[in-house]
């Protein structure tokens, strides 16, 4: 529950989090993982299989499935990632948080499609990463989106996820897209890291959003913009 996780944003979606106190939940079918939800991956060309067959049964459900899950990905790791600035904060010109699986446990606040709906039950874990070109998974639809290809295994993923599957069955109207989750947001960040490319510009307007949270003695420099020595 202590184990450090990061998420990494382009500074104009780290501010629009600081004023709204709000994370975005992608829908599932949001992602550009081909492989999301697979049970198993066969080669191109693969002949039909007939221990494959039984694969399409659930196929129409677990696409519904995909549209009423809203999900938020973090990176496991006890550093920083070179990768993950380049890739998610604007090329090193965004920001990366660090914060704790118990902190975000104690910041989520109760999320609620409609404020006279009962909240959306908060689920979350670390991604497992299998062979699916070797194996094929036996588990429940939910339990899917923990379960990813080994080919994306670098991403050291942990993953919150809200289903309103209930909801859609009560008639409640679920986006297509996204959702907007609440959390306490100095509950929520441990620390808070400025990237190695910010503008000035950028930095101050940074600073300003955090102090306004009292989180300006969280921020950190990036050790990315460490001297290096050559002996």
């Amino acid at each position: 529950m202590n184990e450090p996780l990061w998420r990494y944003f382009k500074t104009e979606r780290f501010l629009e989090l600081l004023q709204s106190s709000h994370l975005y939940f992608a829908s599932a079918r949001q992602f550009a993982d081909p492989f999301e939800g697979a049970v198993a991956v066969l080669p191109a060309g693969f002949p039909i299989d007939p221990r494959y067959a039984e694969i399409v049964h659930d196929e129409r459900a677990f696409e519904e499935l995909r549209r009423l899950t809203k999900v938020s990905c973090w990176h496991r790791a006890n550093y920083e990632s070179d990768a993950m600035w380049q890739l998610y904060a604007g090329e090193w010109k965004g920001v990366a948080i660090r914060t704790t699986p118990s902190r975000i446990s104690a910041a989520a606040k109760p999320f609620r499609l409609k404020p006279e709906y009962g909240h959306e039950e908060l689920w979350a874990g670390n991604v497992n990463y299998v062979d699916l070109l070797k194996e094929r998974l036996r588990i429940n639809m939910l339990e899917r989106f923990w379960y990813k290809h080994m080919a994306f295994s670098w991403e050291n993923e942990f993953r919150l996820a809200i289903s309103a599957r209930m909801a859609e069955e009560f008639g409640v109207v679920v986006p297509e897209q996204g959702v907007n989750v609440e959390f306490d947001i100095p509950q929520l960040i441990e620390r808070i890291y400025l990237g190695p490319s910010l503008s000035e510009l950028d930095i101050a307007a940074i600073r300003s959003a955090a102090k306004s949270h009292d989180l300006e003695d969280r921020i950190r420099i990036t050790s990315m913009l460490g001297t290096p020595r050559y002996t």
